[in-house]
Formats: C-alpha cells, sequence, structure tokens
C-alpha cells in the first residue's frame, strides 16, 4: 500500500500541542478565540510545558530517555473499570458529545455501546498487554495514553500484533491492513500509533514491577517486551503529525486523569533525538 505524504510539522508546533483545545475541535479546524486572548493562552501553556519538560532541556539520545521517563512516571493511576468512563472523555467526538471515535475504524460509535458485543466497542490496548505479559494491571495495564476504543472485532482482528505495511483489508475499518503478523491502521492515526507506543517504551523502564518495554525493527514478538518496526513507527511519526484530536487528547489526560503527558506528542521532534 502506498502512503500518502503528509505535511511535516511546523517548528512551531511544539508549542501549538500544548494549548488546551476545546472539545469541539477538529483535525485542522481554527480556534475561534479572539487573538490576543489566543496568544495569552499559548504563551501561558507554553511557559507551564517549558516549566514540565525542564529537566530534559538540551539533552539528547539515551539521556533525553532518561530524563523523560524521570518526568512522566510521575501519574495518577486508572483503574481498568475507570478506563471506560476515561475514554468516553478522552476520545468523545468533537462534532457530537455523545459519541467517542474508534480509532482503527475511524467511526463515530455512541458512548453507551461499550462492551464485549459484536458492534460494541472496547477497549484497545495499542501496545498489546501480552507484549510483556502486564495483562489489565494498573499500570502499563491501564494506561490511557495507550487505550483507545475500538470495534470488538476490529480488536479482536488486530489482536497482539506488531505493526507493518501491507496485508488484507481489515473489515469495519476502512483504510486498515492485516496480515498473519503484523496490522496497518489507517493513514490519518498511523502517527497516533507511533506516539502512543513511543511513549511506553519511554514510561516503562522496567522499574514499576513490570518489564522494561523496548522498541525493535522486528515483527512476531510475541510475549516478549519489545514492540516493532522502529523503522517505520518513525516514518509514520513524520507523516502524520499530532493534530488537534491528538493534542487536546493529551492535554485532557494531563489535566483530568493521569497528571502526565506524552511528550512525542508535545515534541514529535524528540522520536528522531532518541531513535
Amino acid at each position: 500500500m502506498k502512503i500518502s505524504p503528509r505535511t511535516p510539522w511546523a517548528a512551531g508546533l511544539a508549542v501549538a500541542a500544548l494549548v488546551l483545545i476545546p472539545a469541539t475541535a477538529s483535525a485542522g479546524s481554527q480556534r475561534t478565540a479572539a487573538p490576543h486572548a489566543d496568544a495569552a493562552a499559548t504563551t501561558a501553556t507554553a511557559t507551564s510545558a517549558d516549566s514540565y519538560y525542564a529537566a530534559a532541556e538540551g539533552k539528547t539520545g539515551a539521556a533525553l530517555k532518561t530524563a523523560l521517563h524521570d518526568i512522566i512516571k510521575n501519574q495518577s493511576k486508572v483503574t481498568y473499570d475507570g478506563v471506560w468512563n476515561a475514554l468516553k472523555v478522552t476520545d468523545q467526538d468533537p462534532a457530537n458529545p455523545n459519541n467517542v471515535i474508534l480509532v482503527y475504524s475511524g467511526r463515530s460509535q455512541s458512548k453507551s455501546t461499550n462492551g464485549g458485543g459484536v458492534n460494541d466497542w472496547n477497549r484497545e490496548h495499542v501496545w498489546a498487554k501480552s507484549h510483556g505479559d502486564f495483562g489489565t494491571a494498573t499500570g502499563p495495564g491501564t494506561d490511557l495514553h495507550h487505550l483507545r476504543p475500538e470495534d470488538v472485532t476490529v480488536n479482536s482482528t488486530r489482536g497482539n500484533k506488531d505493526f507493518d505495511n501491507g496485508g488484507s483489508p481489515v473489515s469495519e475499518a476502512p483504510g486498515s491492513f492485516t496480515d498473519s503478523d503484523s496490522f496497518e491502521p489507517r493513514d490519518a492515526v498511523k502517527g497516533d500509533v507511533a506516539r502512543m507506543l513511543l511513549y511506553m517504551a519511554v514510561r516503562y523502564e522496567g522499574g514499576d514491577g513490570f518489564a522494561d518495554l523496548e522498541m525493535n525493527d522486528k515483527v512476531n514478538n510475541g510475549t516478549a517486551p519489545l514492540f516493532g518496526r522502529i523503522s517505520l513507527l518513525k516514518q509514520w511519526n513524520q507523516q502524520d503529525p499530532p493534530d488537534a484530536f491528538e493534542q487536546r487528547r493529551n492535554q485532557v489526560i494531563f489535566d483530568t486523569f493521569q497528571h502526565n503527558r506524552n511528550p512525542f506528542i508535545d515534541h514529535p521532534e524528540w522520536v528522531n533525538s532518541i531513535w
């Protein structure tokens, strides 16, 4: 499958990504606040963000990864039952507050249809919980930064496969493809998937009683605490930069639930600095 080219992020994205996006914002939309109020909000939020990432300033490579881990490991935790209600807030459809957006399917679906039945939506672990055997334990198993709503059938089709290009079209997930050992999400969330996985590889370093989650450039990682393919995920991060939905989601998780951030949504350029 040929991936459509994407416009690279602007130099100021790291600041723009940190502005609290209203619940009604959608990808590509413009904020409607008065220019002076908007500029003031951007400045205030940027100042706060500078403080949040202060310990990572000027670092690269392994030192940057360590600094970011030390920052984002300070978080509140959500129970697995609590994830249901959290996702109804974090993934709310900007055009319909009664619905959530399913990550791979792109479908807007009623919040009330969560569950385990056919055509319900359930809790998709983008970093498959068997990769490191953390299950649904409070911690990596409930971390909202990689949990997203998805159709039950599509979730089952994805299973615990690594991410790669190609395969056959996935029913109920237009633009997604799968084969025996990999899953390719639709273009609009390729970068989202990459940044969620990279967050997990930085957040969980083996110091919480859980496995040290890391990236590699393979598929068929099975139950190893590894995920691939890093070379492709780096491409996806560039091709699909953070949009308003992803930025708002990061802010809501920070403000309301876990009080930590996904640094690669705020600073996509840090991906290439670490990997």
